[in-house]
């Protein structure tokens, strides 16, 4: 079963390797790629079904025990999370073919895509802190090759600015973690979480911490880190757009989530303070920013960054209900998000433009796309009973059990302003007079090929919010699995 947990990193990769070599026979590289993403999808299943029925399973690569060893650890956070990754990522593959040109396909489009899979897999089941900036590294190297797909001037420029800003971040991480190990004599995660309790250099360790979290802070977005996030992540194609909004912010909100729960927990009353103010800023300033452009695709991309401030604010409330809370919130919005920027993509093609002022009255020439856009707006807003909702209001319960009123009304007002900002585009967009000019006929057809991965995108969140009875109980169980740090270092160490 342990080998079944690598292939979930490497089967990705030889699918990588196998798409570089047919790269110029597009009628076959196409639905191979779609076969090996299902392939994968169905590898992650099982692998969950098999950990949420047996418990963790951990790799020890070559044999050799934690914590002398390299290892992968499929908890049951971890996997979760690896199937929700290979969820978007067969949704996207899918739909690349209706959305890339024949030149953005030639300049091997599958070989980074099933790399930045490998990668984000990789880093979320990783125990080995080295290990998780090695795997940052593969997706953010995956990350370089699909941005500059197209070779327009505007993600010149774009690329230019998130590949100076992500090596800066990696040599700070790489550092860091050399700083911790000099510390505490290892790398693996739960042999740190044993030994930060023993060392008596407190002032080190702290300033260790806040290393570790300006770095991730900056991969996941987080006030005042965010500056750098809406517009590399709106040049790309929209495929390449929705696997940057689904999942690259979100390995970073992880690894915050994971270290600052198994790690660094001694000074819980400062740093998970700090994250609640934090929280309450990145909210605020995020949906601010979605409020002022026209530009439909800015709109999806700032409204990650309140995204990523309700996550934040689980962790920083750090108790059993906001953990969950922050996990069921990861799941929706990782989905959303890919739904959202597949979603615009498509009108943004369908209209010609990505100006919500130049558009108008299209829900009736494209019905689907507009409830479409209708239901995600309230997923994303968090509006009963979908999953956006079940997600905040765990994170609004568990404010309000310990207090924090101030995060607890930053939460419910950014709220309102996402609603704001979202039903914009399909009041202006979809809502109004219909359009003499006739729908345009290659344009139409293409649109009704997107639809379905974006479809089946929405249907998951929707079943998240109506199913929460089925899915909260393992949510909560791993909540209270992240409260107690002794249970992930049993399961990596045996005595």
């Amino acid at each position: 079963m342990s080998n079944l947990l690598a292939l979930t990193i490497i089967w990705p990769l030889i699918a990588g390797i196998i798409a570089a070599f047919l790269n110029n026979k597009k009628r076959i590289v196409r639905p191979l790629s779609q076969v090996f993403a299902v392939l994968n999808l169905v590898l992650a299943g099982v692998m969950l079904y098999l950990v949420s029925n047996n418990g963790t399973v951990v790799l020890e690569t070559g044999s050799y025990e934690a914590p002398f060893g390299i290892v992968i650890v499929g908890d049951l956070i971890a996997l979760t999370l690896v199937l929700t990754t290979n969820v978007i990522a067969t949704a996207c593959v899918f739909y690349a073919p209706k959305s890339l040109t024949e030149q953005q396909e030639s300049f091997y489009f599958y070989s980074f895509f099933f790399m930045l899979i490998s990668g984000v897999s990789g880093a979320f089941l990783t125990g080995d802190l080295f290990n998780l900036f090695v795997f940052f590294e593969v997706l953010l190297m995956a990350s370089y090759g699909l941005i500059v797909l197209g070779n327009g001037k505007a993600q010149l420029r774009e690329s230019l600015k998130y590949v100076l800003i992500n090596l800066f971040s990696s040599m700070l991480f790489v550092t860091t973690i050399a700083f911790l190990y000099s510390v505490v004599g290892s790398v693996n995660m739960a042999q740190v979480s044993q030994r930060v309790q023993e060392v008596e250099q407190q002032g080190v360790l702290t300033t260790i911490a806040i290393l570790f979290f300006f770095v991730f802070a900056t991969k996941a977005a987080v006030f005042p880190l965010y500056y750098w996030l809406p517009r590399p992540y709106i040049v790309p194609n929209p495929v390449v757009s929705a696997l940057f909004g689904a999942l690259l912010t979100k390995v970073g909100i992880y690894s915050i989530l994971r270290v600052f729960t198994l790690i660094f927990v001694g000074e819980v009353d400062i740093t998970h303070t700090i994250f609640i103010y934090l929280a309450a800023f990145t909210m605020i300033f995020g949906v601010i920013g979605a409020l002022s452009t026209h530009n439909i695709k800015l709109i999806v991309a700032y409204n990650i960054i309140p995204a990523v401030g309700f996550m934040m604010m689980g962790i920083g409330i750090f108790s059993e209900v906001s953990l969950s809370g922050t996990i069921y919130y990861l799941i929706n919005d990782m989905v959303i998000k890919g739904a959202l920027f597949l979603l615009v993509g498509a009108i943004a093609y369908v209209a010609g433009t990505s100006d919500l002022r130049k558009m108008n009255g299209l829900i009736h020439h494209y019905p689907t796309l507009g409830w479409l856009m209708f239901v995600s707006t309230l997923v994303l807003a968090g509006i009963p009973p979908f999953s956006g909702f079940v997600g905040k209001l765990l994170l609004i319960q568990g404010g309000l059990a310990n207090e924090e009123i101030m995060v607890v009304i930053a939460s419910l007002v950014s709220s309102l302003l996402i609603l704001f900002s979202m039903i914009r585009i399909f009041i202006r967009g979809f809502w109004g007079e219909k359009t003499d000019a006739p729908p345009h006929p290659e344009r139409s057809a293409a649109a009704g090929k997107m639809i379905w991965p974006i479809a089946v995108l929405l249907s998951i969140t929707v079943l998240l919010g109506v199913g929460a009875e089925w899915f909260y109980p393992p949510v909560e169980w791993m909540g209270e699995y992240l409260m107690d740090p002794q249970m992930y270092i049993d399961s990596v160490i045996k005595e």
